[in-house]
C-alpha cells in the first residue's frame, strides 16, 4: 500500500473535532511586544489599537474590550441602571450569560419565543409582552444571523424601552448593510475560542447611545475616572460611581489584535465551509430528512455556524451517536432557560414551541478554519449514510 493511501486512511479514521481555535501565526509575537512594551495590564497600546480597528472598521461610536462578553452584558446592565422591580425581554433560546446580567440587577426576565423560521427572537411576541415594568429588549443574533431590527427598534420607540443587542456570535454581519452591533443603544460581542475571532475569553461593548460613553467609560474602570486621570484630563482619580474590573490585560488585545488583522482571510474560509455544506446537504433538505438554515433578505451570513434541524429529538440523538461512531463530533446547544432548574419555579408565562423545537431539533456541525474540504466531504457522508 503506498504512503498516500495510508494517510488518507488515517486521516479518514481521525476524530474530527467541533472547534479548533485558530491562530494567525502572530499572536505570539504581539503577546511579546506588549511585555516588552512594559505595560500588560488594562487599556494598553494593543487595546487602543483594537477599539481603533472596530470603530474605524464598522463605526461604532465607542467601544470598550472586557474580559468577556458576559462582562459587556453586565455593564449594559449597570448602564441602564436595571433594578429591582424592572423586566427585561429577552429570547429564551440563548447562552445564560444573557439573562444573568440582568438578574444581577434585579431584574426580572421575560422570555419570548424563537421566530418558527430562525431561532432568533419573534418581534410579535416581544411586543405582547411589554408591560409598565418592562424597561428593555435584548434581541441576540443567533448564529450571526439578524433579528429583524426595524420592527424590534420600532417596537422599543412605540414604547420607549431601551434595545441591548446580544452579539456575541455576530462579528462582521450586517442587517440592511448596517453592521450588528450598530442598531441598538449598547451592544455585546464574544471572543470566545469558539468564536470567528479570538483571544482566548473576552468580550467588547460598543456604546451607540453617545449619552452613556462618559459613565460606561467610569464602570469600566472600576468605578473610578482613571481613564481620564491617564489621559491628563483630571489632576487625579477617585470612586464616582458603581463598577468593576472589566478591563481585559492587554495580553490579551494582543491575542486579538492579531486575529483582526486577517479577519478578512478567516471569514472568506469560514464562509466557504458554510457554502460547502449547504451544497453537500441540500439534497437532504429536498426530501425533508432535515431542514438547513434560512438567510433572512435583510440579514448576511458571517458563518459563525452552520447547523441543521432534525424532524424530532430522536432523530437527532441517534444522529449523534452515528456521527460519533464515524469520529466526528456534532454538539446540539441552548436548553430553554424558562425551563431551567435556576428559573422554571419563576416562569410565569406561556409555552414557547418554537424555542423547545429548536432546543430538541437543532444540531450543530463542526466549522472552524483548519476544517479541509475533504472533513466537510466526510461530515457530508456521514449525514447521509445516517438518512439512507
Amino acid at each position: 500500500m503506498k504512503i498516500c493511501d495510508i494517510l488518507a486512511i488515517e486521516r479518514m479514521n481521525s476524530r474530527i473535532r467541533f472547534n479548533k481555535p485558530y491562530f494567525t501565526g502572530k499572536e505570539i509575537d504581539y503577546v511579546l511586544q506588549a511585555v516588552e512594551a512594559g505595560k500588560i495590564s488594562g487599556d494598553g497600546g494593543f487595546t487602543k489599537k483594537c477599539h481603533e480597528f472596530f470603530e474605524k472598521q464598522y463605526g461604532f461610536p465607542k467601544v470598550f474590550l472586557t474580559t468577556s462578553c458576559t462582562d459587556a452584558l453586565e455593564m449594559c446592565a449597570i448602564l441602564l441602571k436595571i433594578q429591582p422591580g424592572d423586566e427585561v425581554i429577552m429570547p429564551s433560546f440563548t447562552f445564560v450569560s444573557t439573562p444573568n446580567a440582568f438578574v444581577l440587577r434585579g431584574a426580572g426576565i421575560v422570555f419570548a419565543d424563537s421566530e418558527s423560521r430562525t431561532p432568533n427572537v419573534d418581534p410579535l411576541h416581544v411586543e405582547a409582552l411589554i408591560t409598565p415594568k418592562t424597561r428593555a429588549i435584548v434581541v441576540v443574533h443567533y448564529a450571526g444571523i439578524a433579528c429583524e431590527m426595524d420592527v424590534i427598534l420600532s417596537i422599543a420607540q412605540k414604547y420607549r424601552l431601551s434595545v441591548v443587542e446580544d452579539a456575541a456570535q455576530a462579528i462582521d454581519s450586517r442587517y440592511k448593510e448596517k453592521p450588528l452591533g450598530s442598531l441598538g443603544d449598547l451592544a455585546a460581542f464574544s471572543f470566545h475560542e469558539s468564536k470567528n475571532v479570538i483571544s482566548g475569553e473576552g468580550g467588547m461593548l460598543v456604546v451607540n447611545e453617545t449619552g452613556l460613553t462618559s459613565r460606561a467609560e467610569i464602570i469600566w474602570e472600576k468605578g473610578t475616572n482613571r481613564a481620564a486621570f491617564f489621559r491628563g484630563e483630571s489632576d487625579k482619580y477617585t470612586w464616582q460611581d458603581v463598577g468593576s474590573s472589566f478591563l481585559p490585560s492587554d495580553v490579551i488585545a494582543a491575542i486579538l489584535y492579531a486575529q483582526l488583522e486577517n479577519l478578512q482571510q478567516i471569514q472568506n474560509r469560514r464562509k466557504a465551509i458554510w457554502n460547502a455544506y449547504r451544497d453537500a446537504l441540500s439534497p437532504l433538505e429536498e426530501k425533508g430528512s432535515i431542514k438547513l438554515p434560512e438567510i433572512p433578505a435583510y440579514a448576511t451570513n458571517n458563518a459563525h455556524m452552520f447547523y441543521i434541524l432534525c424532524s424530532s429529538a430522536n432523530d437527532r440523538t441517534r444522529l449523534i451517536e452515528h456521527m460519533k461512531q464515524d469520529n466526528i463530533q456534532a454538539i446540539f446547544h441552548y436548553l430553554p432557560l424558562h425551563k431551567s432548574p435556576f428559573y422554571r419555579d419563576q416562569y410565569r408565562g406561556s409555552d414557547l414551541p418554537n424555542c423547545e423545537r429548536y432546543s430538541e431539533c437543532l444540531l450543530r456541525l463542526p466549522l472552524y478554519y483548519e476544517l479541509s474540504d475533504l472533513d466537510v466531504d466526510r461530515i457530508a457522508n456521514s449525514i447521509r449514510s445516517f438518512f439512507g
